[in-house]
């Protein structure tokens, strides 16, 4: 039985598998700063396992950095990378390393891997990941690494298991965080968020990309700290609309909320574009997560948007949120996915394992 761990700051999701069927699930809310070794414990205990009956546990990690870029076996260097990157990814890697400490405080001889939400995006070319630094700066760490990378890894999965993928494929996780990838024969060479999740649509509470220079005024006058909790945790549909949840945004109908929602999908068509130019064309658009999967006005508004790429959708099927969205007309593809990020950690984890013991 394998154990699947999605970490937060303040829940703790879990699910066992047995090889790829989801066996249960459980989870955990409102865990104090110090509670996720007894959350842990709760969650195993919700979902009536017993320590001695997992096999590993694999855990989700949002940021990798350069250097890893593939699941691999959880190690004392292993950790030390994944903390050396918590100032890239502030608001997850901290809650994703407590994870993976709370299981081995519960089982130290359990093995346990690491699956990276960057590693997906190391097929991304140079000239995609580099900023224009100098090069004593560049050589810090400052590049574009991408995120969502265990989503769209499971999204290529699952279309592949249903037939030839297509070869120019844009992906839309839509979720509080967002993303976008260009996806080409199955590899990513291109996807809108940078150096941290922060970069590229606007999301949940993030503002998505913004000018440098308006982020070292805000670190002016409200210092780096407070300038960070802006950027991150107050900013988004939620700074804009007063919610950071789209279906509290549609609720409220206020000119704020429309507004946020407009401003959603605008900047998801225009930087849909700057996918499409790196992939040199579309084939298929394909939503995951929350809001690709839930929401018909957004992906309406989306694909609107994307009308002049031959991009046209079936009004009724998307309404009722099928599987299928295009048009007979439709010279591109419209697909739905859900999101399957915990299985896909649980195969390629069982796969590294099978790898050590080959």
């Amino acid at each position: 039985m394998w154990l699947v761990v999605n970490a937060g700051s303040s829940s703790l999701k879990l699910k066992l598998f047995d090889g790829e069927r989801e066996v249960t699930k459980a989870f955990v809310g409102e865990i104090g700063p110090d509670g996720h070794r007894a959350a842990m414990a709760e969650g195993l205990a919700q979902a009536g396992v017993a320590l001695d009956r997992l096999t590993a546990a694999a855990h989700r990690v949002v940021h990798g950095g350069a250097a890893l870029t593939e699941t691999c076996r959880v190690t004392p260097s292993v950790l030390q990378q994944i903390e050396a990157c918590m100032p890239l990814a502030p608001l997850h890697n901290p809650a994703n390393l407590v994870g993976i400490r709370a299981v081995a405080d519960l089982a130290p001889d359990l093995p346990q891997y690491a699956a990276f939400d960057t590693a997906f995006h190391a097929t991304n070319p140079d000239v995609a990941v580099t900023y224009a630094l100098p090069k004593a700066e560049r050589d810090r760490g400052l590049r574009r690494y991408g995120f969502h990378g265990i989503s769209f890894s499971a999204l290529v999965r699952i279309l592949r298991a249903r037939g030839p993928l297509p070869e120019r494929l844009l992906a839309c996780h839509l979720g509080n965080g967002c993303s976008l990838a260009a996806i080409v024969n199955g590899r990513s060479v291109a996807t809108t968020m940078g150096y941290s999740p922060l970069d590229g649509l606007t999301m949940g509470t993030r503002t998505g990309g913004i000018d440098g220079n308006a982020v070292l005024r805000l670190a002016e006058l409200h210092g780096v700290e407070r300038a960070g909790r802006i950027l991150n945790r107050e900013s988004g549909l939620l700074g804009l609309g007063g919610a950071s949840d789209v279906r509290a945004l549609h609720a409220a109908g206020t000119p704020a909320a429309r507004f946020a929602l407009q401003h959603f999908a605008y900047w998801a068509v225009r930087h849909a574009g700057s996918m499409v130019a790196a992939m040199g064309g579309l084939d298929a658009v394909v939503f995951t997560g929350g809001i690709g999967e839930n929401d018909p006005w957004m992906r309406k508004e989306i694909l609107s948007g994307l009308s002049f790429l031959g991009v046209s959708s079936d009004p009724a099927a998307n309404a009722r949120n099928e599987t299928v969205l295009h048009a007979p007309t439709s010279r591109v593809v419209i697909l739905v996915v859900p999101a399957d990020e915990e299985r896909q950690i649980a195969l390629e984890a069982q796969a590294v394992m099978a790898g050590e013991g080959a």
